[in-house]
């Protein structure tokens, strides 16, 4: 077999491009999906409010439970049947962002829980409300040991965005099969795309790293 990387080469501009919306599209849904996950992680974690707590638990199960490819495909093609019509590159925010929410909130309940009650105690004894201790006190603690589990996600979330180039975005997926419908070099193509995306999820890989090395040697600073 014979090897033709010359639409990689040709096409670069656009797989830069490609990659740039790839990268502009993750890293928005990670602020969302951190943002969610941080409320619907803590809202679960009193079961005394029950409305609270059961709303919570509900968004967790309708979106673990289901594919992400159907919620993509209700967001942007279900919609539309009843008259809301939203732009593309929103849908695949929102998407891949509520949907990484839902595991981001399992992420942040475990690793509150995992931090001793008893610290919560000792800083209420000394004046602080319990917003303030889990603020001040527990959230700090816990965000050392959410780190690995989180930085799974993050690379989860990387490779998930491919599926937003179905919503006919033009991310980096998008952008190489337009270059595969031309050159019918699909082999090469493909093989091009792993390579960036294994390039993000490295780099994630090692800023999360860095991380968590600083944060755990000499803790918060």
């Amino acid at each position: 077999m014979n090897f033709d990387f010359s639409p990689v080469w040709d096409g670069w501009r656009a797989l830069a491009q490609g990659t740039g919306i790839t990268v502009a599209i993750t890293a928005t849904a990670l602020l969302v999906g951190c943002s969610v996950g941080l409320l619907v992680g803590i809202g679960r974690l009193n079961p005394r409010r029950r409305l609270l707590h059961g709303v919570c638990t509900a968004y967790v199960a309708a979106f673990r439970g289901t594919p992400l490819l159907v919620q993509l495909f209700i967001w942007f093609f279900g919609l539309p049947h009843f008259g809301i019509m939203l732009p593309a590159f929103f849908c695949g925010v929102i998407g891949l962002g509520l949907y990484s929410g839902a595991y981001v909130s399992e992420i942040v309940r475990g690793a509150i829980q995992s931090i001793a009650h008893g610290q919560t105690m000792a800083a209420q004894s000394l004046g602080m409300t319990p917003a303030q201790a889990m603020r001040h006190i527990i959230l700090p603690q816990a965000v050392v040991r959410m780190i690995p589990p989180l930085g799974n996600e993050f690379i989860a979330l990387i490779k998930n965005s491919a599926l937003v180039s179905l919503l006919t975005i033009h991310d980096l997926m998008h952008e190489g099969q337009k270059i595969i419908s031309v050159s019918y070099r699909s082999f090469e193509v493909y093989l091009a795309i792993a390579v960036v995306y294994f390039c993000l999820t490295g780099v994630v890989t090692l800023a999360l790293r860095h991380a968590e090395q600083r944060l755990g040697a000499g803790g918060l600073r």
